[in-house]
């Protein structure tokens, strides 16, 4: 049987439900979703589709640097929208963290996410041996 590590951070959200902010397996990590929760206050962030965008992507880069790395060992992301409208703004806000050569990445547009967040974004890490 293959070891798994739990990663936890408090830099991100706490997990709301039966589930562990990512799973180490070998040098990949495997995240959770992450929802535009501030991680201080357990509140969603609901100002703006960015701001929940950014919030998002600030918790997937906490979860990543408690794993052992950061936004540039993430290959593949998966982004759920409650609205295609806000596909080409996601793509705006990506730039804003991450480089060439970009991760692999789906994006669906789902009928409603938790807590009535627009943008849920999970992720899965390859860390340098």
């Amino acid at each position: 049987m293959t070891a798994k590590t739990i990663i936890s951070t408090t830099n991100a959200p706490a997990a709301i439900g039966p589930y562990s902010q990512a799973v180490k397996v070998g040098n990949t990590v495997y995240m959770s979703g992450q929802i535009p929760l501030d991680p201080a206050t357990m509140d969603m962030v609901m100002d703006s589709f960015e701001a929940q965008a950014v919030r998002v992507f600030e918790n997937v880069d906490a979860v990543a640097k408690a794993a052992g790395g950061d936004l540039s060992n993430i290959v593949k992301l998966t982004i759920l929208l409650t609205d295609l409208a806000n596909f080409a703004e996601v793509n705006d806000i990506m730039t804003r963290y991450f480089k060439e050569p970009f991760p692999a990445r789906a994006a669906y547009a789902v009928k409603a996410l938790p807590k009535g967040a627009d943008i849920e974004v999970e992720a899965v890490l390859v860390l340098e041996d």
